[in-house]
Parts: C-alpha cells; sequence; structure tokens
C-alpha cells in the first residue's frame, strides 16, 4: 500500500493539521475546555444608598398608618398627664366615671383643638373666621416643602444633606439684606431679593459638594459643622449697624416692602406668595428628576454610583450640583419668614425648619408630590398646635412629640420588615441546602 505524499511544512515550520491528519482527530477527541464561570458577585452600592432605596420603597399605607397611631398615641400621653385625669384617677375604684369621663373629655379635646387650629374653627362666628386655620395651615407648609424639596433631591442622589438649616440661614441672611437695602421698583425688588437668597443657599451648600467630589469629605460632617458656622455668622451680623440700624442687637431691620412677598387673600389671613411659589419649586423638583438628563443622570449615581461611573457619567459632577441644588432650594425656602411672614430676620427665624423638613421628605419618600403633602400635614400640626395649648391646655411640644413618633413607628415597620425578609431568605437558602444534601 502506497502512502501519499507527506505534507510539507509551513513557513513557520509547523506540519499542517488538515481534516485528515492525526493532529486533527487529536483535537476533535479532546474535550473543548468550558468556558470560566463569572462567579464574582455584582458590586452592591454603598450602605447609604441602599438605606435611601428603603425609604423610598416605604408602603404609603404603612405612613398612613404611622400617622394615624402617632396622633393616638400623643393624645393617650396627653391623657395621661392631664391634672385632672390624675386626680380622678386618685378615687378610680371609688368612682370610676369620672376618671373615664375626664379621659374621654381631655382624648376628645386633643383632636377637636388640632382640627379648630389647623383646619376649620367651627366655634368662629363667621365663615371668613371659621377658615382662617387652613390658611395659616398652608402658610406654615411653606418652609417646610421647599426645605423638604431640598433634602428630597439629595436624597434620591444618594447623599445625607444634614446642612439644609445652614443653607436655609445664609438664604435667609442674604435675602433680607438685598430686601433692606436694596432700591428697586415694587416686582423686580422681589425677585431679586429672592434669587439673592437662592444664591446663598446654592454657594452654601456648594462648600460640602466641592469637598465631597474632589476629596470625598463625608457631607453629613461638612453640612453639620457649616450649620453651626451659619448660625454662629448670623448671630455676629445681626450686631452691625447694617443690620439692625436702629433696632436692637439681635433683630434685622424690616425689609422694604417692594421685597415683600403680597398677600394673596387680603390682610386678615397670612397666606402670601411664598405658597405658589412653593407649589412651582416642586414641579421644578419633578422635571428636574423625572425628565431632565441631570435627573436621570442624578437617580443613576444615587441607586448605585459604581454602575453609574461605568455608564460614563460623572459621579463627581453630579454630587456637586445637587448639592448646590439643593442649597438654592433652601436658600429659597429662608425666604418664606424673612420676605413674608415676619419681613424682618433673628437668630430664631429659621427655627427647626431644616431638621423637620428631613422628617418631611421621608413622609412624602422623596417625591415632589409626597413632601407637599407632607410639609401641608406638618404645618397643620404647628398651626393647631398653638390653639391646642391656648384653649385645652395641652402643651405646644406635643406636636415634636408627635413627630417623632411618625419617625419612629416608620423606622420600626421597617425594621420588622427588613428581618422578616432575612429570616425567610435564610429559610429557602436552608431549604435549598436540605433539597440538595437529598438529591446526592
Amino acid at each position: 500500500m502506497t502512502q501519499g505524499p507527506n505534507p510539507k511544512p509551513t513557513e513557520d515550520g509547523l506540519t499542517p493539521q488538515g481534516p485528515g491528519t492525526p493532529q486533527e482527530a487529536a483535537r476533535r477527541e479532546s474535550p473543548e475546555p468550558e468556558p470560566k464561570k463569572n462567579t464574582e458577585t455584582p458590586e452592591q452600592p454603598p450602605l447609604g444608598n441602599r438605606i435611601l432605596q428603603r425609604i423610598f420603597s416605604i408602603n404609603s399605607g404603612i405612613i398612613l398608618g404611622a400617622i394615624a397611631a402617632a396622633l393616638i398615641i400623643g393624645a393617650l400621653i396627653v391623657v395621661l398627664f392631664d391634672q385632672d385625669v390624675q386626680r380622678t384617677a386618685g378615687y378610680l375604684f371609688a368612682r370610676p366615671s369620672d376618671f373615664f369621663a375626664e379621659a374621654g373629655a381631655t382624648f376628645q379635646s386633643f383632636f377637636s383643638s388640632l382640627f379648630r387650629g389647623s383646619i376649620y374653627n367651627y366655634e368662629a362666628n363667621t365663615f371668613a373666621a371659621g377658615i382662617k386655620p387652613l390658611f395659616e395651615t398652608l402658610t406654615r407648609s411653606v418652609p417646610l416643602i421647599i426645605a423638604g424639596l431640598a433634602i428630597a433631591v439629595s436624597f434620591r442622589a444618594g447623599l445625607f444633606n444634614i446642612g439644609v438649616q445652614g443653607q436655609l440661614i445664609m438664604g435667609a441672611l442674604v435675602g433680607t439684606l438685598a430686601g433692606i437695602h436694596l432700591h428697586l421698583p415694587i416686582v423686580l425688588h422681589l425677585i431679586v431679593a429672592m434669587l439673592f437668597a437662592i444664591i446663598g443657599g446654592a454657594l452654601w451648600g456648594g462648600i460640602p459638594g466641592l469637598l465631597k467630589a474632589k476629596a470625598g469629605a463625608n457631607e453629613v460632617i461638612v453640612t453639620i459643622m457649616l450649620n453651626s458656622i451659619a448660625l454662629l455668622f448670623l448671630g455676629w451680623t445681626l450686631k452691625k449697624e447694617f443690620m439692625k440700624g436702629d433696632g436692637t442687637a439681635g433683630k434685622s431691620m424690616y425689609v422694604q416692602d417692594t421685597a415683600a412677598y403680597p398677600h394673596l387673600l387680603g390682610n386678615n389671613y397670612r397666606l402670601d406668595l411664598s405658597f405658589i411659589i412653593a407649589i412651582l419649586a416642586a414641579f421644578f423638583v419633578w422635571w428636574l428628576l423625572e425628565r431632565s438628563t441631570f435627573g436621570f443622570e442624578l437617580r443613576a449615581a444615587g441607586a448605585n454610583p459604581n454602575a453609574a461611573r461605568t455608564a460614563g457619567i460623572s459621579v463627581p459632577r453630579v454630587i456637586f450640583l445637587t448639592l448646590v441644588i439643593s442649597g438654592a432650594l433652601a436658600g429659597l425656602a429662608g425666604t418664606a419668614p424673612v420676605l413674608g411672614t415676619e419681613r424682618f430676620l433673628t437668630t430664631g427665624t429659621a427655627g427647626s425648619y431644616g431638621f423637620d423638613a428631613i422628617t418631611v421628605a421621608l413622609l412624602g419618600k422623596s417625591r415632589p408630590l409626597g413632601t407637599v403633602l407632607a410639609g401641608i400635614l406638618f404645618g397643620a400640626l404647628a398651626a393647631g398646635g398653638s390653639t391646642m395649648q391656648a384653649a385645652a391646655g395641652i402643651p405646644v411640644d406635643i406636636v415634636q412629640v408627635t413627630q417623632a413618633v411618625i419617625v419612629l413607628l416608620i423606622a420600626a415597620s421597617e425594621a420588622v420588615l427588613y428581618y422578616r425578609e432575612k429570616r425567610k431568605t435564610a429559610e429557602r437558602a436552608s431549604a435549598d441546602k436540605v433539597q440538595k444534601e437529598e438529591s446526592k
């Protein structure tokens, strides 16, 4: 049997491997190596981002239930510390009807006085006087709504902007200066004073934004420090002649009428143009977060900054601009008292708006509509608290207690859900392990 010619080697010195060669046969018989499986777990977003994602996913029913339960708990606390109830409790077993009558009356007075102070005063002589509490609620909700929107914007980017209080102070300070010392026509003066307040808050918010974006500084620590600096700086400026004028130290001069928010319903009601500004600010935040390109980048960076970087998004740029926008909204919130209800500035003008706004954004799930509704709720509690203290003798501090209980109940419900999900996951993993062992 004659053999065919040997194959010629190629230029690189190797023998060609045709379909009939021994090399090719051996290659067909040997199994091809399987591709390596990617056993790496996907990189999770930071803990802060995961916490905020849980906040956004809170069920609305849980929030409403927490509000209702907090009001009931607040009423029970008032009953517990009422002097008449305590007096009748001394002879509870002798005459239990007295105790339950006093407890029921105190419990009912909590809700009736809250309703009369925040929605409608049914004891008023005229309808105009009766509806006044509702407009007072809307008036008190304005700084809470705008400051809550400032918190919401930062939350959606995965940032804890605790410095809204300081940014609100700086915005109020700069807006007051513009309202006092600038002399402009009536409409232009108000617009310029608002712009000054927005710029003041934006600059103060840009400081932690720059430090976070460039140096990786913790925004919580930086903003808390800036809150103290803003408050101390405000106290210093209020002692200067260009702020107090002929007045007393600690209180600025009144802003000019040309820089003040006009009343919407006449001088009998305190509701002014700032409420319309708050609603427009909510529309702006909705457009920014849901319809703009930057809003998409902001939400992507808030959901998972690592994935956002992979997609080509500049996370440091998003961080800086987010805190600037948040600070601008906080500065705008500062105009509500200094250009609206009070028209002057003191160290107590900012109150606790910046900190209450955190709860407002939490209840609103960092959504514009939810933040507006939560701000109105807190405005109702603030307005009703004054009536509760004056009419029913209930301490106004019960409002802060109720707000704190709302947050605690929501946090408790989320903790229960978290551990329930964790237990179910562990049970499923254990069941899968047992099933695999049995199959072997």
